[in-house]
C-alpha cells in the first residue's frame, strides 16, 4: 500500500487536541529572563520631542527603557530591496509615521510591572500631516513620509510584453475600470512571541521565536544587529497557532528584543497581546488597479493594460514589495493573452507596514483581471462564462509560457471548467436565480478563473530593478528545499526539514513520503519540524510560505528517503545474499523479492551501520543519515523583463451564487462550488482542511474584514468588535472538486494548493454582486453599508 494519496489521519493532532501543543509561550525561559513591554504611537505622523522615563525607571522592577536612540547607535535600519532612503529601525527614530508604531520599550522583571511603567513614560510629539490615500500620497504637495526620499511614490516600473499598442488598435473595443482592494489581515489565534539572549563572550544572539520565514530575512536581521549570520541563532517552537504569512513580520521584533537583551544583561520575554497585533502587526497592502482590455466583438482578449498603485504603508519591510511583484509573470492569469502592458508603483501612507498575508499578490490581481472578465461580457452582451471559456489557456498548449514569463507546469482548464459546471450545477444556481428574480430579490451568479502560484522563485522580486542595476548586483534566483532523514541504532526513523510549523499538517505528509520508501508504517517515522539555525540545514528560501512545501519540502523528502532505501537495500543484499535490484522494504521487512521468506527486520538491517560497520558494503560510511536538496531550474529574470515567478501553478475555478437581503442589505452566499487542480494529491483530507481554510479567509476578505482608517491617519479597526473576523456559523458550505494533472517538474507531481481560494472568492463573490445589482464598481469587503451605497447609487 502506498501511503502518499490516501487519507492518513494527522500525526499533530493528538497532541494539539489534548492541549499538549508546545507553543513559544509554553516552552521554558531561561533563569532570570525579564518582560518587556512596547510603548506604541498613537499618531499617525509626529516628531518625537521629548521622551521623559524617570518615573519608570524609579518604579521597582524597572530594568531599562530603550528608546530609538539607543537603538539606532547599536544597530543599523533594516534593508530594503530599493536602493531608496527608507530607514526603519525596530524603534521609532525621530519621528513616528503611523498608528502602533514602536516608540519606546520597558523591561521590567515581569510582564505586569513592565506594563504598569510603560503608562509612567512620559513622551511629547509634535504632529505632523498625515497622508493615507495612496492616489493622494503620490502628489508632489503631499505630505512626505521619508524627507530624504523625496517622494512618497518610491518605485514606479513600467513593463510591456508583446504588441499591446497594435492589439489596442485592431480590437473591437476596449473595456476599462478601476478596482480598489482593501487592507486586511489573517489574524492568528497566537499572536508574537519573542526570547531573547545575548552572549557577551562571542557577542551574538539566541533568538526564540514563532517566526515563519522566508529565511531570506535572517541576513537582514544579523546585518540590523551588526553581526554575522552565525552569531544570530534563531529557534523556531515546534508548533504555532497558525500564521497566514502574518508571523513574517516578527522579525523586526526579533532584533528589538535581540538588543533589549544585550542593555538589560538578562535574557528578555515579550508576548505580544491581541490590540497590538491588529493596530501594528501587518496587513496586506491595499491595491489600486487601473485596467483595461482590448477586446474582439465576441469577447476575446487581445491586449491588456494595468496600472497597479500599491500602498505598502510607512516602511518597506523586506521582503516588500513582494505581493506585488510574486504574481507579475502570471499577470494575465489564467488567460491565454499575448500583449500586456503594466505599470508597478510602490507608494508609502501614513499606515503600518504591509507585508505577506496568505495568498499575497494574487488576491489583489485577481480582484482586478475577474472583475475585468465580468465587464467585458456586460458591455458586450455575451455570457460571463464564455468569455471566461474563450479566453482561459487551452490544454493543447500546456506547458505553457505566459506574457510576462511564467511556465505554467500543467493543466487542462477547459476540462476543470467544463466539470465544475456538469452534474447540474450550473443549470441549478440558474434555477434559484430565475425563482429568486421572479419574486422580486436580488440574486446573483459569479465566476472566478485563477492561477494559483507555488514554491516563488527567490529572484522574482529583483523584477522590481532594472535590467542594468540586477546584471550590477548578480544573479538572484531559485528555491532550494532540504530535508535530512535519520535512523538511529535500533531502527528508528527520524526527519528534520526545513519547514517551519503552523498547523498545515507538514508532519504527516512528510511521515507518508518517508514510509512509503522505507516499507514502514507513518506512525513508524518521527518528524521534527522545530528548527535552530545553529545546528539544523536552511536556506533563505527556508519556512513555510508561497505554497513551498508541497512542491519544495515534500520533494526534498521523498529525495532524501529514496536514497536511504537505496543503502538499506545495498546493506540488505549482503546480509540476504542477494542482489540489490532483489530487495525490497515491506511491512517493516527488508526481504528478497523473489523469495520473500529470505527476510530480516528493517531495525536489524539498519542497525548494521551502527553495530558492526565492517558489514556494510565496501565503500559505504558508517551511520544512517541523509540530507537532501531539491533546487529546481528557476531562472532570473531575463533582460526583457520575463519571469518565471514559481515552480508550479495549479487551476481554480469558483462559482457562486448570492443574494442580497433588501431589509439588512447582508449577502449570503446561497451556494458555492470551488473546483481546484492542485497535480497530484498527497493527502486529500489535509487538502481538504487547508483548501476549506483558504475559503474561509476568501469569505472574510469579500465580506467582513478590512484594516480601516479615517482621513487622518487614525486607526479605527483596534478590536474585533470593529475588525469583523468571521466564524464558522458565517462560513457557508462550499463544494470541493478536485482535478489531477500532475506537475512533470516535480518527483511527486504535486502543487500547491493551500492559497488558492483566498485569491478566487473575493472576486467571486464580487462578480455576483455585480450580476445581482445591475453595477459595475464592487468594493470589498462588501457591507451592508457599501451594499446600501451601490443600490442607492444605481437607482435599484
Amino acid at each position: 500500500m502506498s501511503f502518499v494519496g490516501t487519507p492518513v489521519r494527522r500525526k499533530e493532532d493528538p497532541a494539539l487536541l489534548s492541549g499538549r501543543g508546545r507553543y513559544a509561550d509554553d516552552l521554558p525561559t531561561p533563569a532570570g529572563t525579564l518582560h518587556a513591554q512596547i510603548i506604541r504611537s498613537p499618531h499617525p505622523h509626529a516628531e518625537i520631542v521629548h521622551i521623559d522615563a524617570v518615573a519608570a525607571l524609579a518604579k521597582d522592577g524597572v530594568w531599562t527603557v530603550i528608546t530609538g536612540e539607543d537603538i539606532r547607535k547599536m544597530s543599523d535600519p533594516f534593508l530594503v530591496v530599493l536602493k531608496a532612503p527608507v530607514h526603519q529601525w525596530s524603534l521609532a527614530v525621530g519621528r513616528v509615521r503611523y498608528v502602533g508604531e514602536p516608540v519606546a520599550l520597558v523591561v521590567a522583571e515581569s510582564r505586569y510591572l513592565a506594563e504598569d511603567a510603560a503608562e509612567l513614560v512620559n513622551i511629547e510629539y509634535r504632529p505632523l500631516e498625515a497622508v493615507v490615500d495612496p492616489q493622494a500620497a503620490c502628489a508632489a504637495t503631499a505630505p512626505l513620509l521619508h524627507t530624504e526620499a523625496k517622494t512618497n511614490e518610491i518605485s514606479v516600473r513600467k513593463f510591456s510584453y508583446g504588441d499591446t499598442k497594435s492589439a489596442f488598435e485592431r480590437a473591437d473595443a476596449r473595456v476599462a475600470l478601476t478596482v480598489e482592494f482593501p487592507r486586511l489581515s489573517f489574524t492568528p489565534m497566537e499572536c508574537y512571541v519573542v526570547v531573547a539572549q545575548y552572549n557577551a563572550a562571542d557577542d551574538g544572539y539566541d533568538v526564540l521565536a514563532n517566526f515563519q520565514g522566508p529565511f531570506s530575512t535572517h541576513p537582514v536581521m544579523a546585518r540590523a544587529l551588526r553581526v554575522p549570520g552565525p552569531r544570530l541563532r534563531l529557534r523556531i517552537p515546534p508548533d504555532s497557532g497558525g500564521s497566514f504569512g502574518i508571523k513574517l513580520s516578527v522579525f523586526p521584533y526579533i532584533v528589538l528584543m535581540a538588543l533589549a537583551a544585550r542593555i538589560a544583561g538578562r535574557p528578555v520575554k515579550w508576548v505580544e497581546d491581541r490590540a497590538e497585533h491588529l493596530v501594528a502587526a501587518s496587513s496586506g497592502p491595499n491595491r489600486i488597479t487601473g485596467i483595461e482590455a482590448a477586446v474582439t466583438k465576441d469577447g476575446r482578449i487581445l491586449g491588456l493594460r494595468l496600472d497597479q498603485l500599491e500602498d505598502y504603508g510607512a516602511f518597506l519591510r523586506a521582503p516588500m514589495p513582494g505581493p506585488l511583484y510574486r504574481m507579475h509573470g502570471a499577470i494575465t492569469g489564467a488567460y491565454d493573452i499575448a500583449n500586456v502592458d503594466a505599470v508597478n508603483r510602490v507608494v508609502l501612507t501614513n499606515k503600518m507596514p504591509a507585508s505577506l498575508i496568505r495568498g499575497f499578490g494574487g488576491p489583489q490581481l485577481y480582484m482586478a483581471l475577474e472583475r475585468l472578465v465580468q465587464c467585458i461580457a456586460v458591455e458586450l452582451g455575451l455570457d460571463h462564462l464564455d468569455v471566461i471559456r474563450r479566453n482561459l489557456v487551452p490544454a493543447a498548449k500546456m506547458p505553457y509560457r505566459a506574457a510576462a514569463g511564467s511556465l505554467y507546469d500543467s493543466g487542462d482548464y477547459p476540462r476543470a471548467v467544463a466539470t465544475a459546471i456538469g452534474h447540474g450545477r450550473l443549470d441549478d444556481l440558474k434555477r434559484r436565480r430565475d425563482v429568486a428574480r421572479a419574486a422580486g430579490r436580488k440574486y446573483g451568479i459569479g465566476f472566478a478563473a485563477v492561477v494559483e502560484p507555488a514554491m516563488s522563485n527567490m529572484g522574482y522580486l529583483s523584477t522590481l530593478l532594472t535590467a542594468d542595476v540586477r546584471e550590477k548586483a548578480g544573479p538572484k534566483n531559485g528555491a532550494i528545499s532540504m530535508v535530512t532523514v535519520n535512523i538511529d541504532p535500533l531502527g528508528a526513523v527520524s526527519v528534520t526539514a526545513d519547514s517551519t510549523m503552523q498547523g498545515q499538517g507538514h508532519e504527516t505528509v512528510l511521515a507518508q513520503i518517508v514510509a512509503d520508501q522505507l516499507g514502514l508504517q507513518p506512525d513508524d517515522i518521527n518528524v521534527v519540524l522545530e528548527m535552530d539555525t545553529a545546528k539544523d540545514q536552511w536556506s533563505i528560501a527556508a519556512g513555510t510560505y508561497s505554497c513551498r512545501f508541497t512542491p519544495g519540502t515534500a520533494v526534498a523528502a521523498h529525495i532524501a528517503a529514496s536514497r536511504m532505501a537505496d543503502k538499506l537495500k545495498d546493506i540488505g543484499a549482503k546480509q540476504l545474499n542477494v542482489l540489490p535490484g532483489d530487495v525490497e522494504l515491506v511491512a517493516g521487512k527488508i526481504r528478497s523479492r523473489s523469495n520473500p521468506d529470505n527476510a530480516a527486520p528493517f531495525g536489524r538491517v539498519a542497525g548494521t551501520s551502527h553495530w558492526s560497520p565492517v558489514m556494510l558494503p565496501e565503500g559505504m560510511a558508517p551511520a544512517l543519515s541523509e540530507t537532501a536538496q531539491w533546487a529546481p531550474e528557476l531562472e532570473p529574470p531575463s533582460s526583457d523583463d520575463r519571469i518565471n515567478t514559481s515552480l508550479t501553478y495549479g487551476f481554480v475555478f469558483d462559482m457562486c451564487g448570492i443574494e442580497i437581503d433588501m431589509l439588512t442589505y447582508q449577502v449570503r452566499v446561497d451556494r458555492y462550488v470551488s473546483m481546484h487542480d492542485a497535480g497530484r494529491i498527497l493527502n486529500p483530507m489535509i487538502a481538504e482542511g487547508q483548501m476549506r481554510g483558504a475559503f474561509a479567509q476568501g469569505i472574510a476578505a469579500a465580506l467582513y474584514e478590512e484594516y480601516a482608517y479615517n482621513d487622518e491617519g487614525a486607526f479605527l479597526t483596534g478590536t474585533f468588535a470593529d475588525y469583523l473576523v468571521p466564524t464558522v456559523s458565517e462560513i457557508p458550505p462550499v463544494e470541493m472538486l478536485h482535478q489531477e494533472t500532475p506537475s512533470p517538474l516535480t518527483p511527486l507531481g504535486a502543487k500547491g494548493l493551500a492559497e488558492g481560494n483566498c485569491m478566487s472568492v473575493p472576486a467571486c463573490i464580487a462578480n455576483a454582486i455585480a450580476d445581482a445589482l445591475g453595477v459595475k464598481d464592487v468594493q470589498v469587503p462588501a457591507t451592508p453599508r457599501r451594499i446600501h451605497a451601490l443600490m442607492e447609487g444605481s437607482g435599484r
